[in-house]
């Protein structure tokens, strides 16, 4: 579905005014030497340091433009970038006494600024105010996961693969043997036998799903999982449809699923997504609920 021009023009009311208010427009922000994107950088690298590609991938900047930033604060004394004690083809930032010494002041500077932005306002308002905050917070967020299809020995999607093991373990009152499930091998997941779809935010992995396909039946729905720091993002959701999307491409008419009792969330996502609870399809020893839904002609 296209966006709206209205909308466009709301997002960038938006967005100039929190650029405004924030101090983002100053060359010295919160009166400080450092203008806002040397400041970012700096309260990223944090007290114990981080490795240059990280905080790239955090923060969103190419390598060209984050080498400047770190040059600029290494100039400046307070960041110094070496070769990783463990890896040394990886680089790392630490950020110097100096560097710590200004972090701790642009915490409290930091502090200062919101609490600036609140004080102005009643506290019905300051809740308002803060709740839409983490609205925005998580909608912004959700925007920025990707899902793409890989390999299923692709090592984020085996990571993947792997907490979704360890959660049903912890959460099946009987714990979880992946040996004893019907089988979801990598070879039944590589395309065209399978789909395999990953989740990533900032670049890591957060969510999975997959399918199998059946010439002569209905396509399977497995491993799906998304990562608890995650929740909350519609990431599930997404997958799910990009899943039946996926499907019906390759002319499925029919999707199947087992599930367990345990995993409360993922039937409500289910039932909410148009699945109908039916008869046992298949002899899962995990299963206590089984699924289907009718995909529409491509």
């Amino acid at each position: 579905m296209p966006v709206s021009n209205a909308m466009v023009v709301e997002v960038r009311r938006f967005n100039r005014i929190v650029t405004e208010r924030v101090g983002a427009l100053e060359d010295h922000y919160l009166a400080r030497e450092l203008p806002l994107g040397q400041a970012r950088v700096l309260w990223e690298i944090g007290t114990h340091g981080c490795d240059v590609r990280t905080l790239r991938s955090r923060l969103g900047l190419d390598s060209g433009y984050l080498s400047r930033l770190l040059r600029d604060l290494e100039r400046a004394g307070l960041v110094l970038v070496e070769p990783n004690e463990r890896d040394r083809r990886v680089r790392t930032g630490r950020l110097t006494p100096a560097g710590i010494a200004e972090r701790r002041l642009l915490d409290r500077r930091s502090d200062a600024l919101a609490r600036s932005l609140l004080a102005p306002l009643g506290e019905p308002q300051r809740a308002r105010l803060v709740a839409a905050m983490g609205e925005v917070e998580r909608l912004l967020a959700s925007a920025m996961v990707e899902v793409r299809r890989v390999d299923p020995a692709d090592p984020a999607a085996r990571y993947c693969v792997g907490e979704y093991f360890a959660e049903l373990d912890g959460r099946f009152r009987s714990g979880f043997d992946p040996a004893a499930s019907i089988s979801a091998d990598d070879d039944e997941l590589r395309f065209p036998a399978g789909v395999l779809l990953l989740a990533t935010l900032r670049d890591e992995p957060v969510g999975c799903g997959a399918l199998k396909f059946h010439d002569d039946g209905p396509t399977e729905l497995k491993r799906m999982w998304v990562a608890a720091s995650a929740r909350g993002l519609g990431i599930g959701r997404r997958i799910l449809a990009e899943l039946e999307s996926e499907a019906v491409r390759r002319g499925s008419r029919v999707l199947h699923l087992e599930t367990n009792g345990s995993l409360t969330e993922a039937i409500a996502l289910y039932r909410s997504s148009g699945y109908v609870e039916v008869d046992a399809f298949n002899e899962e020893p995990y299963a206590h609920h089984w699924f289907e839904k009718r995909l529409p002609n491509p």
